[in-house]
């Protein structure tokens, strides 16, 4: 089904994804560090990337700063902590999904195919207008948001956003003034079901908000149900 590319200097974790993955029908190759992966990438095209934080010759947030840079490919990160920190760290050389050891492997693969779905496929809210050219704009037009091309601009000056900045940032748009749980969110931006970590949703909104600055006010948390983005 898929090509996956699995990066950890532990060749007992190597072994354990690879298991899990053959049998879900995915081909796989292996990396022992992060230079390794990175020399990969640029020679050959994967589906998705189960890399490792920790290890030798080039650490995983350096070899994902390596890659982004040629390729656009899904990254799930694994890591034997789980820190604010290196969630976000993650999040902002451009990782898309972040998995703290000791993991289920059944999980991990639940996580590949919730990323696989949602590749190149864009963000739909059923009654949403799809007309070209659409925008939105807030505070006068401070905020300014073109649905269609997916661009956000504060003050005149375009945002750069990760993609799945965009896709939170987007769908909290287009539901503006509504209640969404964080269940809801994981849910339809992420694609998990039943098994998706709040702590990822919380983690890119803080980052959304750092994006937005002075309009991060619009972004409202209800405390023990989830967001609601306040604008007419």
């Amino acid at each position: 089904m898929y090509h996956i590319l699995v990066v950890d200097d532990e060749s007992r974790i190597r072994a354990i994804i690879r298991k899990y993955a053959e049998f879900e029908g995915h081909q796989v190759t292996e990396a022992g560090d992060g230079m390794e992966a990175v020399l990969l990438c640029r020679s050959n095209s994967y589906d998705l990337i189960i890399m490792d934080i920790m290890m030798p010759e080039l650490d995983g947030f350096s070899a994902c700063r390596e890659i982004r840079k040629i390729s656009q490919t899904p990254i799930i990160m694994l890591s034997a902590r789980g820190e604010e920190y290196d969630r976000i760290n993650g999040f902002e050389v451009g990782i898309d999904d972040y998995v703290v050891k000791p993991f289920s492997p059944k999980e991990l693969m639940l996580r590949v195919d919730a990323i696989m779905k949602r590749v190149n496929r864009p963000i739909l809210v059923p009654g949403q207008n799809t007309t070209p050219n659409v925008v939105v704009e807030l505070d006068g037009g401070g905020l300014r948001a073109d649905v269609t091309a997916r661009l956000v601009f504060i003050d005149g000056e375009r945002v750069e956003m990760s993609p799945k900045e965009y896709d939170l940032f987007f769908y909290l748009l287009n539901n503006r003034n509504i209640a969404l749980s964080r269940e809801k969110l994981l849910c339809e931006v992420w694609g998990y079901d039943f098994f998706g970590d709040a702590r990822t949703l919380d983690t890119h909104i803080k980052l959304l908000r750092k994006r937005l600055g002075r309009y991060s006010r619009f972004i409202v948390t209800l405390r023990g149900v989830g967001y609601r983005f306040e604008g007419v």
